[in-house]
C-alpha cells in the first residue's frame, strides 16, 4: 500500500474522530452531524439504525446514559487502521465511557466505517458493543 495515502488517510480519519469526540462531549448535535456522511448507519446495543440527515442522530441516548449510569465523557483508546483506499476507511476502535468521578462506566469495541465524499471524510457507519 502507497505510504502517503496510508498517512494521509490515517490523518483524515483521525481527524474526523477527534473532532466526533469533542462534539460528543460537548452535546453538540450540529458537530457530530459535521463529522458524519448521510443515511448514516449504526448497529449497536438493539436494532440498526439509520439516521437519513442531519438532524436525526438522536441526542437523548446521552442523556439516558447520564441519568442511569452518571456518564460524564467518553475517550478514544485503541484506534487502527485495519483497510482502506483512497475514498473508504474501516478503523478498529474502542472507546471508554466516564463518570464524572473518573470511574469507568464501560469500554466498547467498534467498527467504523469513514468515506471520503465530495473531498470530505465523514464517518458513514458505525457498528459497536456498546449501548
Amino acid at each position: 500500500m502507497d505510504d502517503d495515502l496510508n498517512a494521509a488517510t490515517h490523518a483524515a480519519c483521525m481527524d474526523v474522530l477527534d473532532r466526533f469526540m469533542a462534539a460528543l462531549n460537548a452535546h453538540d448535535a450540529a458537530g457530530m452531524d459535521a463529522t458524519m456522511h448521510f443515511p448514516h448507519v449504526r448497529l449497536a446495543d438493539g436494532p440498526l439504525r439509520v439516521y437519513e440527515c442531519a438532524g436525526s442522530n438522536p441526542m437523548d441516548l446521552f442523556e439516558r446514559l447520564r441519568d442511569a449510569d452518571g456518564w460524564s465523557h467518553s475517550r478514544w483508546g485503541e484506534r487502527r487502521l485495519v483497510q482502506f483506499d483512497a475514498n473508504k476507511a474501516h478503523v478498529a476502535l474502542d472507546y471508554t465511557r466516564y463518570r464524572g468521578d473518573g470511574s469507568v462506566i464501560g469500554v466498547y469495541a467498534s467498527l467504523y466505517t469513514l468515506t471520503c465524499e465530495g473531498g470530505r471524510w465523514g464517518i458513514r457507519m458505525r457498528s459497536s458493543f456498546g449501548p
